[in-house]
């Protein structure tokens, strides 16, 4: 039995035969369990000894195969029975942590393996503890042997997940976390790599998404060393595109985040539906499906993209900053004196954008360092140039912003830069604009809108989507016929320091429209009724008679809207027409606006020539009517918006129940779903405010994150030499091997063609002389249709 124990004899039991009967009976196996322990002990003590005596791994005692072979047996049959025996083995798991810390670098690679296999197993049956070993596993990760890393390393994170499954258990991770955290702290760059790359795992993994283990992450930025540093940025960089690739993560925890994670709900009227499904023909009907799916495509795109905006556990390490202003500072300080590479000064300057647009914090000195590089030849400029729109926000002082400004104006936009340049260069003011359009002036955005006609598409579309911001932002400073139909043409730019507060719940509007539609149609008297149908007859007048019955800004609005629309129909023949023209429109602008008030004015008095002397006398008798009518109008209004909301107020007591929120909620998805069909015509058309171009909240605009990629729309990029073949020779695939038409004849397989039937067809004479005859005739009727003029005969005929 003894050889048996020992595995030594080839027809007696192994470890394995051995090992499942002690499992089944173990008390009648206990004399075997203390020779193989013992065997077990002097093997420990040989490579003790041998570590005692400095001999290395390769010589002596631990370079024979059949030793190494014993000592990892034994350590793996002792932990598979070790629950089966507690008081006989009580000493083993300390045994076999304190075998592995002494002499884990003496070891051969195969014999570490399979011991740290055995000590994993006894703290998978929860007989070791994680927090006495988790010293020995990061050491283990430094020792240099690429399978012992990889498999304390997922040790360490796996046994950290299995704790927090069910519950986070605080006491066991903060004493998890100051172990790593002290080791994150130390000189030695080994030790630090490894424990920061364990940090990163388990927030990457959501597990330990807490502010501690965000900000010694941030933290780590400041380590003496260089790649640490380069780490830490890396994955804070990086942490998005990370989180994006986590969803396919097959993990327990991506499992419970899914499941609490809610599908996006859409709401579309039955009416839609029922006129996609049964109105029509098959085509229109075919048309209406598709276009009814792109408009629920986009809703739940729209929800799911606000749901992961407002999702608290979708932070990157960058939210949890407890002074975000001091680590700005600091990081951009060692920006400032260090000598690294010029990529290790890309990843720091981009951190700090991200860091200065997230927390909108106030960091003068960026810009200035900034605009040193913002040149088109600069190596990464797009890159650079993202990094330069994620650090401006409205809190910035726009005088500190505008040297950037016009650096990257004058760089950039010019006749003689490349299409690339102009093109990105655009982009990123229009980027600009949107978080601070106070920098933007009249004159050069009406010099940077008429790249508009530039036949370059991506000059063309930059220039026309700032346009399009600045309809909404502040129309004033376009011209006249580059407005458009604004749905606000008196809109302004907040003033520097201004902001907007909310007086009412979000959304309030929408309830309290639902709730009063009916209440107010019953509580109109008929005084209202006829102040109603008086106001509808006095707009009536004033569509007749605009010039009299409107006020000067209504009537300034009212000619902007219509040569707008002008403009809109005719933009092609703009278009088409040359630059010169339209500068000097543009130069020529007041003249042009007085010579329009002077025509107004002419011809007002050529259409009051045509009027009647009765509807003169009429017009004059009313106009003060009409007049007094419009401002008591007006006041009325006034007047009846703030009793409806005193009794709104009134009513709900200024407290919403959850059934309010509920109907809001549902409002706001009809909403939206109304102005998804109407954009895709499958409903009818609501007002131009709804359907507009929504301008992002400066809140949502930190949060974002800038893509160097869009800023590169449309760009053509050039094409080597190489990929022109490539192209080439993939268009080739499917073709034909070129020949000749004799050749594609001669090749032919099948039947003669007529023209060669009729040449070998045999025809009696009579045939043969009706057809030259009709030859002859039809060659003569082509003649007298060419005309008289001779050409002469050819020579060799």
């Amino acid at each position: 039995m003894n050889v048996s124990a020992s595995g030594r004899g080839s027809g007696k039991l192994s470890l394995t035969d051995l090992q499942s009967k002690m499992k089944s009976d173990p008390e009648g196996y206990e004399t075997e369990l203390t020779l193989i322990y013992r065997q077990f002990n002097s093997a420990v003590d040989l490579f003790q000894q041998q570590a005692a005596l400095n001999f290395n791994s390769v010589t002596g005692v631990s370079s024979d195969p059949i030793v190494a072979k014993d000592l990892s047996d034994r350590a793996m049959f002792l932990a598979h029975v070790t629950p089966f025996y507690p008081h006989q083995l009580a000493d083993f798991p300390n045994q076999l942590a304190d075998f592995l810390s002494t002499t884990a670098k003496l070891l051969p690679s195969g014999v570490r393996c399979h011991v740290t296999q055995a000590l994993i197993l006894l703290i998978n049956r929860k007989i070791v503890d994680i927090g006495e070993t988790l010293s020995l596993f990061m050491e283990l990760q430094t020792l240099g042997d690429r399978n012992l890393k990889k498999l304390a390393f997922s040790h360490v994170v796996h046994s950290v997940r299995r704790m927090n499954q069910k519950h986070k258990n605080e006491a066991k991770n903060r004493a998890l976390q100051n172990i790593l955290f002290s080791m994150l702290q130390l000189e030695d760059e080994a030790r630090a790599k490894r424990s920061l790359v364990t940090l990163c795992e388990l927030h990457r993994r959501k597990v330990w998404n807490d502010d501690r283990t965000a900000n010694a992450i941030c933290m780590a930025c400041f380590h003496s060393s260089s790649r640490i540093m380069i780490a830490a940025i890396s994955f804070l960089l990086d942490y998005e595109k990370i989180e994006d690739d986590d969803d396919d993560d097959s993990d327990v925890s991506s499992s419970e985040d899914d499941s609490t994670t809610h599908k996006p709900h859409v709401i579309i009227n039955r009416e839609s539906i029922y006129k996609a499904n049964h109105k029509g023909t098959v085509a229109s009907k075919k048309k209406k499906k598709a276009k009814l799916e792109r408009a629920i495509r986009s809703m739940k795109r729209q929800q799911r993209l606000s749901s992961k905006n407002s999702n608290s556990n979708y932070y990157s390490p960058l939210n949890h900053l407890n002074d975000a202003q001091e680590f700005a500072e600091k990081l951009f300080s060692r920006l400032q004196s260090c000598n690294e590479r010029f990529e290790v000064k890309m990843l720091m300057l981009k951190v700090i954008a991200r860091t200065v647009g997230l927390h909108r914090l106030i960091l003068l000195n960026f810009y200035p360092f900034l605009q040193k590089y913002v040149q088109p030849h600069q190596r990464d400029i797009t890159n650079l140039l993202a990094a330069a729109v994620q650090a401006c926000h409205d809190m910035v002082p726009p005088e500190a912003v505008e040297p950037l400004f016009k650096q990257i104006v004058n760089q950039f936009v010019h006749d003689r830069s490349r299409t690339e340049a102009i093109a990105i260069g655009l982009n990123v003011i229009r980027e600009i604009c949107l978080r601070m359009p106070l920098l933007m002036t009249e004159d050069l955005l009406q010099d940077l809108v008429l790249y508009k006609k530039s036949h370059e598409k991506a000059v063309s579309t930059a220039a026309r989507s700032l346009m399009v911001l600045f309809r909404e932002i502040c129309p004033s400073l376009l011209v006249k016929k580059d407005r458009g139909r604004p749905t606000d043409p008196k809109a302004r730019p907040k003033a520097y320091g201004e902001v907007d507060v909310a007086s009412n719940v979000l959304g309030f509007e929408l309830l309290r429209n639902s709730n009063d539609v009916d209440d107010d149609a019953d509580s109109m008297g008929d005084d209202d009724i006829n102040e109603l149908a008086f106001s509808v007859s006095d707009e009536g007048d004033d569509n007749n008679n605009e010039e009299a019955a409107a006020s000067d800004d209504e009537e300034n609005q009212l000619s902007r809207v219509e040569s707008d629309d002008i403009v809109d129909e005719d933009e092609d023949s703009d278009n088409s027409s040359g630059d010169g023209s339209d500068v000097s429109d543009r130069d020529d602008g007041e003249e042009a606006d007085k010579d329009e008030n002077s025509d107004a004015d002419v011809s007002g008095g050529k259409n009051s020539g045509k009027v009647s002397k009765a509807k003169k006398r009429k017009f004059s008798d009313f106009e003060g009517q009409l007049l007094a009518a419009d401002t008591s109008l007006r006041a009325l209004k006034r007047l009846a918006e703030a009793k409806m909301e005193s009794e709104s107020l009134d009513t709900t007591d200024g407290i919403l129940s959850n059934e309010d929120f509920q109907k809001i909620k549902q409002l706001k998805a009809e909403k939206e779903a109304n102005i998804a069909l109407s954009r895709q015509g499958l409903s009818r058309k609501l007002d131009a405010k709804s359907t507009a171009f929504k301008i992002p909240t400066s809140d949502q605009l930190s949060v974002k994150r800038v893509d160097p990629a869009q800023l590169e729309a449309h760009v053509r990029r050039r094409i080597s030499k190489e990929e022109k073949l490539a192209l080439v020779k993939a268009g080739r695939e499917d073709r034909e091997k070129y020949q000749s038409r004799i050749a594609v004849k001669q090749n032919k397989t099948g039947g003669l063609s007529n023209r060669q039937k009729e040449r070998k067809k045999f025809m009696p004479t009579a045939a043969k002389r009706s057809k030259v005859a009709k030859t002859r005739l039809e060659k003569k009727r082509k003649q007298q249709r060419s005309g008289n003029q001779f050409r002469g005969k050819k020579a060799w005929k």
